[in-house]
């Protein structure tokens, strides 16, 4: 049978920390570089779309679009007005921040990269190893990321969080697993 996914895109997640976690500017720029790269690369920014605040998921979409790439917001909840209007797609999941909004952001992704993170992250991150997505984290902004690089959530060891020291390495990772992943799930 032959692959008719073979051409699809890798939709990258950037995963990271709301406004009110206060991360700092140097975060937030190395997130826009995340976004940025993976829209150069010319692949998805896969985010989780806010509808009152800022974050670094946000950052994201934002360093896609001025690559001139295609974002996809997840959002909570029902209807499409979020606080990043530039959004090119806009999936409103009708389900609550917290876990469920959660589940269908990692799952529509190939790989994913986190940076800092609160709660959230961490449960991005838990969704993505039970679901054997790959996982990059940016270290040393913080957070869930800093505390979890280069471990296993449990026992099992499905698959490790991998350490990237630089915005280009989180991507360039993401991508050389995303093709790991795919090549694994979707033969």
């Amino acid at each position: 049978m032959k692959n008719i996914n073979k051409n699809r895109k890798f939709q990258i997640g950037v995963m990271g920390s709301a406004a009110d976690l206060k991360y700092s500017v140097s975060a937030r720029k190395a997130t826009e570089q995340i976004g940025y790269l993976v829209a150069k690369s010319g692949n998805y920014t896969v985010f989780g779309a806010e509808k009152d605040v800022d974050s670094l998921s946000t950052a994201a979409c934002r360093g896609a679009k001025l690559a001139g790439g295609l974002t996809i917001g997840i959002t909570y909840e029902k209807g499409k007005k979020i606080f990043n209007e530039k959004t090119d797609v806009i999936i409103a999941t009708g389900l609550v921040r917290g876990g469920g909004r959660e589940l269908s952001l990692v799952l529509s992704c190939d790989a994913v990269v986190s940076i800092s993170g609160g709660s959230g992250t961490l449960t991005e991150l838990a969704i993505a190893y039970q679901a054997d997505i790959p996982m990059v984290a940016l270290k040393g902004f913080g957070g869930w990321s800093d505390a979890l690089v280069n471990t296993y959530f449990d026992g099992r060891k499905r698959r490790k969080i991998l350490l990237a020291k630089t915005p280009e390495e989180a991507v360039r990772l993401a991508l050389i697993e995303a093709k790991k992943f795919r090549q694994k799930y979707e033969k």
